[in-house]
């Protein structure tokens, strides 16, 4: 059981009780107290272990102060969430975004989102390979990559049509080719011997369990952000719809997986850092160790228009830029970490 970071408590320890003390969090297993915490500051609790125990005491303070419950499986699967239904009680957000669909704010979205995935796809690799000069092969190579990373991204900026369906599909194409590029290049960065590159669902071999408990982690803030920000989760524009498909969530994520997520974990594999699988499964250890890092990534701070900002604000900010866009108020940019 660790503290992830300013805003958020990571209860990690199967069987034991989240209760509510006073003003406080509790986290106790038997009658040894792991961790306690002012309710104040508090934006999250994640639970990512089997048996815990949460007091209804601590659901109803934590709804009526903000705070959400997350719900998180061993191999990062984002599974359940409480919140205070206040919380999620916006109209004339949702409304316009559903509206926003079938017309250029729809389109404009969907580029954005698109575009700010390749753009920080492009600026990992040029930070990863920036300080191996002395391999020319390798530095050369990933910086080729990096290059036609960016031309499928302005390939996306000039998709014609005015409805998200009639530019969908080309879209796509634009990702898959430069996803193609992105993880040949990261899969000879990252020092892994026998990595054969990116699996999603399913996976068992050590680096994708890293990277899909990371984007499991990541995924709680996102969500948070956009419920929090007024908009529908399962209203996307990238994403098709589906039922009980976080649309919306699975497309703003799409700008943070390298910044918060991929970042972190190669640099931990390319440091010797202690992860392993067993059994197809990350060990508890590695689970605690990959969150506390990813935590500490979203404490970072980075250059956000003309301020700097930690990263988990920066996603909360892009989600508020969302919901002005789709009323109208402002365009949406997408973010680009810079490398």
């Amino acid at each position: 059981m660790m503290a992830a970071g300013d805003g958020e408590l990571l209860v990690e320890h199967p069987g034991a009780f989240v209760g509510k003390r006073s003003e406080r969090v509790r986290v106790s297993l038997g009658r040894d107290t792991l961790h306690e915490r002012p309710l104040h500051g508090l934006e999250q609790v994640v639970i990512a272990a089997n048996g815990v125990t949460l007091s209804s005491d601590l659901v109803r303070a934590c709804a009526e102060q903000g705070v959400a419950i997350a719900f998180l499986s061993r191999s990062g699967t984002a599974y359940a969430r409480l919140m205070a239904p206040g919380l999620v009680g916006t109209v004339h957000t949702r409304r316009e975004q559903l509206l926003a669909y079938g017309d250029a704010r729809g389109v404009a979205l969907a580029k954005a989102f698109a575009a700010g995935k390749l753009g920080n796809q492009a600026n990992l690799l040029r930070y990863m390979v920036k300080n191996r000069r002395a391999e020319p092969e390798l530095y050369e190579a990933v910086r080729e990559a990096a290059f036609q990373i960016q031309e499928h991204a302005r390939r996306i900026a000039e998709l014609p049509g005015t409805r998200v369906e009639e530019l969908r599909e080309g879209l796509l194409v634009q990702e898959a080719h430069a996803a193609k590029w992105y993880w040949d290049a990261a899969r000879r960065l990252v020092e892994v011997p026998d990595w054969q590159g990116r699996e999603t669902r399913g996976a068992t071999d050590l680096v994708n369990s890293c990277l899909n408990y990371g984007y499991g982690y990541l995924y709680h803030r996102v969500e948070q952000a956009v419920i929090l920000a007024g908009l529908d989760p399962y209203a996307g524009f990238v994403h098709a719809d589906h039922p009980g498909k976080p649309s919306l969530v699975l497309d703003l994520i799409e700008e943070f997986r390298q910044p918060v997520v991929d970042r972190t974990v190669f640099g931990m594999l390319n440091r010797g850092m202690k992860l392993e699988v067993e059994q197809g499964r990350l060990t508890d250890a590695s689970r605690r160790l990959l969150a506390e890092r990813v935590a500490e990534r979203l404490e970072a701070e980075e250059p956000y228009h003309g301020k700097r900002h930690k990263l988990r604000t920066i996603i909360q900010l892009q989600a508020r830029r969302v919901a002005a866009h789709v009323r109208g108020e402002a365009p949406y940019r997408s973010w680009i970490a810079r490398w």
